[in-house]
């Protein structure tokens, strides 16, 4: 019951902050222009587009099939369902529940550890900004963004400053990121950081043997146990050929996800770009996704689509009425295919979400 209440909660929340990030971003956009334009769009260009959208997921299911191979052979759609309800809830609630319920759906399923798969979710993120973050080079170099544009979005400001801020920031985050795989992958690094868990009981000195020994056992054992886990689902990245496929395959879920929105703007008016200038659109656009938002980006996927076509000289009412169209299209494959996912499964994903990794065996547990 608590978790139900948790769940309705949370959607109210996540429903009032997309309703005033929309009436944030289109206030200043006459209503009846807006939907004049959004009826004058062609909207059989969305089953393509759509289609497009699912190949782009298929890529990303036999990229995780490969980070998954070290510990767990899994077939097409013994992964393809997880990924799939994971970014549905990615795309309906906030929080990112997603990123927890992929590996939570695993484990009910495939007995695979929670830790282990957790793992394979973080290293396809880095394969994400690697790819997001060459393109974000490539569009500084190649496109032009006035300094006098400027979009002010409730407390952010649109600008080329900030573009510039988020991408440092981006940069910086990776570098870590990727430095900190790096060392949980290094044996010694392990072994030493293994060494240093289960002395800790040591320096509670203020305690008894008795206390020390059953908090070792109770909580370094089992953290130690976790912690190999999480490495082990690093294991493919020590391959360089395998690392090369994944980054490959990185390539082609974007180099797709940017043909998605090309196909989807032939049937909107106004939008007269080159594949090129909508691949800019949609780098900059996840840029700024990527800031604190609402649940499925509502209000800043907008914002940020708007700025990204002003650039390209495409007028407010036309740029605001393809973005918002475009976020529809986007997303609603994605939630129906991941419904469809959830029947098949049979598995509650809303519950597995929110608990995380509690019902996971002992071992697994701290």
């Amino acid at each position: 019951m608590f978790g139900s209440k948790k769940i309705i909660v949370t959607l109210i929340i996540g429903l009032l902050l997309s309703g005033i990030a929309l009436y944030v971003v289109f206030r200043n956009i006459p209503l009846s222009e807006l939907v004049n334009y959004l009826k004058s769009v062609n909207y059989w260009w969305a089953i393509p587009t759509s289609v497009i959208i699912w190949i782009s997921f298929i890529f990303r299911v036999v990229r995780w099939q490969l980070l998954l191979s070290p510990f767990k052979k899994t077939d097409f759609w013994s992964a393809h369902h997880p990924l799939m309800i994971g970014f549905m809830l990615n795309s309906i609630l906030p929080g990112r529940v997603g990123e927890l319920a992929r590996p939570a759906i695993l484990y009910k399923k495939e007995g695979v550890p929670f830790s282990k798969v957790l793992a394979t979710v973080g290293a396809e993120r880095v394969f994400d900004v690697v790819v997001l973050l060459a393109s974000f080079v490539l569009v500084l170099m190649t496109v032009k963004i006035s300094p006098e544009l400027d979009m002010k979005f409730g407390d952010y400001h649109l600008n080329k400053a900030t573009l510039e801020h988020i991408g440092i920031r981006t940069l910086q985050f990776s570098i870590v990121l990727i430095a900190g795989i790096v060392l949980v992958s290094v044996k010694q690094t392990q072994r030493f950081i293994r060494q240093v868990v289960l002395a800790f009981p040591r320096v509670l000195f203020f305690a008894s043997n008795a206390f020390k020994e059953k908090f070792r056992e109770k909580f370094c054992v089992r953290l130690v146990h976790i912690f190999d886990n999480f490495s082990a689902g690093f294991d493919l990245l020590k391959s360089p050929s395998k690392v090369a496929f994944c980054l490959g395959l990185s390539f082609l879920v974007w180099g797709a996800g940017g043909a998605s929105y090309y196909v989807f703007s032939l049937g909107c008016p106004g939008i007269n770009l080159s594949f090129l200038e909508i691949y800019a659109v949609m780098v900059i656009l996840c840029f700024f996704i990527s800031l604190p938002s609402a649940p499925g980006y509502w209000g800043l996927w907008e914002a940020g689509g708007v700025f990204a076509l002003l650039i390209f000289g495409v007028p407010k009412n036309e740029a605001a009425g393809f973005t918002l169209a475009g976020h529809v299209v986007q997303m609603f494959p994605v939630i129906m295919i991941g419904l469809v996912s959830a029947i098949i499964t049979g598995v509650s994903v809303v519950q597995v979400a929110y608990t995380g990794g509690e019902d996971q065996p002992a071992e697994e547990k701290v």
